[in-house]
């Protein structure tokens, strides 16, 4: 089973809406968002609650396909999805 791994730069609805149409591909196994507490950890500041420099986050996410071709959809489809949502999208081999 392919494994489509990607960081997405954007907004808590962002990756929601990516999930969701994600979801709607046939052939999906699974899609799961990983949890890296370490995301939240800004090297540049002493304080945590300080204010960010933006309203966008990184989400890591997983996606299990049925075949490579199915895997090659999603990756067009997630692209699509983020570039609709005005996110950023990062695929990667492992996280």
């Amino acid at each position: 089973m392919p494994m489509i791994r990607f960081r997405l730069i954007g907004s808590r609805a962002d990756a929601d809406t990516l999930i969701i149409g994600l979801h709607g591909i046939d052939g999906i196994e699974h899609i799961e968002e990983i949890d890296d507490p370490t995301l939240g950890i800004r090297d540049d500041s002493s304080s945590l609650d300080s204010a960010s420099d933006s309203d966008a986050h990184t989400y890591l996410i997983e996606v299990g396909a049925a075949s490579d071709s199915l895997a090659d959809d999603v990756r067009v489809g997630a692209e699509a999805l983020a570039s609709e949502r005005g996110a950023g999208i990062e695929f990667v081999d492992d996280f």
